[in-house]
């Protein structure tokens, strides 16, 4: 019903614009174009009828549950779980291991923007196969290391006993190794991951989105999510399980190399799940390929989309009758770029995701070192953590938006009240343990007490083994009866091996326990024994569950956050959006955020490894100084997390009624000479108010004139049409 003219358009007169829906073709169709081809699950030309039962929203959900789990079991799971590993396998400092993480977002950047925008216009279940099958493909490369590499060489260090007036052991005389070189084959199996994952957060919810009614959108989201979420948990826990068995299990026997997960040279299986993951993937892609273009029913859909887009300044972007190219993506990229609610959402999502990918990739690793557990069990603890806060926490954000059909603004209220809650629960990492004392580190060895105080310089050479022939590149670390861990058994002065099945040690000048009569008498001559001093920290419950609370305030924030941001664009530009949006949360969170969480574990090392390339891993963090940092970059960016979501409230808009100021129409111009009888340029609003201030006249020859037209619930669409006839 038409409640307004402009400039001598009266309604009735055959000129005004009815429904908004008229100037789209498409709105009741079922789709982008309706041909029934496009509507058809398909391989090529081999279309049978038997699977057209599948073009459902549900079978579709399930494959792309499917397909986000495996991403979430590979990049955010089993790379997160080995980092240690193959740290400790390639001689890689934390920083070389955070890029090895990154290098997945930085092939999504790439590969975004042409994916999102050129899929969004194709058939988007065939990009997002294709997208699988190169993902299956990253993970065997990412496995390649162990197949071209030798047997994992303990060296010397089972033998490293004091050997009075022996020689130090040079590089001269031992083998350059170029393990670290090594890297670059992991940094391009996680380009070929992030290049055929990047579209499933883009594509493959907008796919969703766009055959869904907007009620029913939020809980296939959430639980798409959710698998997102529960993918790595279930690569923690796999992961985790995997790194049980010695790495050379299809070679050697762990047994006769004598070291178990306990030990801190150990390392396990990190390649099984990469060549598990990678056959899943290229599995997973086969049925994705046949889905159709777009769904049966889904044009009824397109329409109530539209309703809560953000108001500011509008132009309309281009159609998809349009051709692609340069000039199309610019236009739409501008005006998603000026929409500042849409703006905000992006910094939230590159706050959240630093924390997210800098926790998620060294969480690990910081339970192993501060509380001292072997890598695999610490991956365990963080597969149960990520499975109860993170996929708990997706998932009933997801649903708290469908229970309470929430609009944008109130979604922003919940997700401000989270962040807060978030940042209260960052102080979790004031939780920590203090270190195993450690000779020449943490104590001198001439010092009776032990005071646990870090010695400046660090320095492994005493009296009580100065003329053993120790060497640095032998790391074999013992502890020994008098609770201090040595380095290795010659530093510790250790002149016999006393049970070389377990791994003890007697006669050793360094450490300070006297054998009693009761040692004597039960036969236990050893001084030392072989590993690292028992960590008997008791805040372990406590800071996983205040982590994982931490965790599930994060997570709560990301389905309702993805649907305030795919309302706040219009129905044509989402696939874009979710391009852009992710570009941004990626380059300002996800890329930067293992690379810095690893250099800050990197000033925490008080002993690198030493190689005769220089220095390789780190074997020894100060916990407290770790925790620190960890906080403070949790911190900071947690804050940053909710100011952005405050932000995005204050701007967001969707209520105001439509003003001079605050609208802009892009009027096509007639193409046949003036005979057309109507052409027509819409934007939709939202008003709440019966008074209505129009904009003036389009053009001053009054050729044009703007209706605007009440549609359901309030919602007015403005239409410029021509009058010339």
């Amino acid at each position: 019903m038409a409640v307004g003219e402009m400039n001598g358009v009266e309604p009735g007169s055959g000129l005004e614009a009815k429904d908004s829906n008229h100037t789209d073709q498409n709105g009741g169709g079922g789709g982008d174009g309706g041909g029934e081809d496009e509507h058809r699950c398909r391989w090529g030309p081999f279309g049978p009828d038997c699977c057209q039962t599948f073009r459902r929203p549900a079978w579709f959900l399930l494959c792309i549950c499917l397909a986000t789990a495996t991403q979430g079991v590979v990049v955010n799971g089993f790379v997160n779980v080995v980092i240690s590993t193959v740290e400790r396998r390639f001689e890689m400092s934390s920083t070389e291991s955070g890029i090895i993480a990154s290098c997945y977002d930085i092939a999504s950047v790439l590969c975004l923007i042409p994916v999102s925008y050129f899929g969004g216009r194709g058939r988007k279940p065939v990009y997002l196969a294709v997208g699988m099958f190169l993902m299956g493909i990253g993970s065997f490369v990412f496995s390649l290391p162990h197949f071209t590499t030798g047997l994992y060489q303990l060296g010397e260090a089972q033998k490293s006993v004091c050997t009075i007036g022996g020689n130090v052991t040079s590089c001269g005389s031992t083998e350059v190794s170029h393990l670290s070189d090594y890297k670059y084959v992991f940094y391009l199996g996680q380009l070929l991951h992030g290049a055929g994952a990047s579209h499933l957060y883009t594509l493959g919810v907008t796919y969703l989105d766009e055959n869904l009614p907007v009620r029913s959108s939020s809980m296939y989201m959430g639980t798409y999510h959710a698998f997102a979420v529960l993918g790595p948990g279930i690569g923690y826990l796999a992961g985790g399980a995997f790194l049980n068995f010695f790495t050379d299990v299809d070679k050697l026997d762990e047994i006769t190399q004598g070291i178990s997960p306990a030990n801190p040279r150990w390392v396990g299986a990190w390649w099984m799940g990469f060549l598990v993951s990678g056959t899943a993937a290229i599995i997973i892609s086969l049925p994705m390929f046949g889905f159709p273009k777009v769904l049966p029913e889904s044009g009824k859909y397109r329409a109530e989309r539209e309703k809560e887009v953000y108001k500011g300044k509008v132009q309309k972007a281009d159609s998809e009758k349009q051709p692609l190219g340069l000039k199309h993506i610019v236009t739409s990229a501008k005006v998603l770029l000026t929409n500042p609610t849409f703006m905000f959402l992006n910094l939230a999502a590159a706050s959240e995701g630093l924390v997210i990918t800098g926790v998620s990739t060294f969480g690990p690793k910081f339970i192993e070192f501060q509380f001292g557990l072997p890598s695999s069990t610490a991956a365990q603890y963080l597969g149960v953590i990520a499975i109860f806060g993170g996929a708990g926490g997706t998932f009933l954000g997801g649903w708290l938006v469908k229970r309470f059909n929430w609009d944008v603004r109130q979604i922003l209220k919940f997700c401000i009240a989270a962040t807060v809650v978030t940042v209260c629960l960052g102080l979790v990492f004031l939780v920590h343990c203090p270190n195993v004392i450690f000779a020449g580190i943490s104590t001198d060895y001439s010092q009776p007490s032990r005071t646990g105080m870090l010695l400046d310089p660090v320095n492994m050479d005493a009296t009580c083994n100065t003329d053993c022939g120790c060497s640095l590149y032998e790391y074999n670390p013992v502890c020994g009866r008098d609770n201090v861990m040595y380095y290795s058994p010659c530093y510790a002065g250790c002149q016999d091996s006393f049970s070389a099945a377990k791994k003890t040690y007697s006669n050793c000048s360094c450490v300070t326990y006297n054998l009693t009569a009761a040692d004597t008498t039960s036969g236990q001559y050893w001084q030392v024994q072989e590993g690292k001093c028992a960590n008997d920290c008791p805040h372990l419950a406590v800071f996983c569950a205040l982590f994982t609370g931490m965790i599930l305030a994060t997570f709560i924030t990301s389905m309702p956050a993805l649907s305030a941001s795919l309302r706040s664009v219009s129905q044509d530009q989402r696939s874009l959006g979710m391009g852009i949006q992710w570009i941004i949360a990626r380059c300002l969170g996800s890329i930067p955020g293992p690379i810095l969480f690893g250099k800050m574990l990197d000033l925490t090392c008080l002993q690198w490894q030493q190689t005769c390339q220089g220095k390789g891993a780190c074997f020894y963090y100060d916990n407290q100084q770790m925790s620190y940092n960890l906080l403070a970059l949790v911190m900071t960016f947690n804050i940053a997390f909710a100011i952005a979501y405050i932000l995005a409230l204050v701007f967001y808009r969707s209520s105001d009624p439509p003003s001079a100021a605050s609208m802009e129409v892009t009027v096509p111009s007639p193409d046949d000479g003036g005979k057309t009888s109507m052409h027509t340029s819409t934007t939709s609003v939202y008003t709440n108010t019966t008074t209505i201030t129009l904009p003036p006249s389009p053009d001053p020859e009054n050729k044009w004139r703007t209706v605007l037209d009440v549609g359901p619930e309030g919602w007015i669409s403005q239409h410029t049409v021509s009058t010339e006839l």
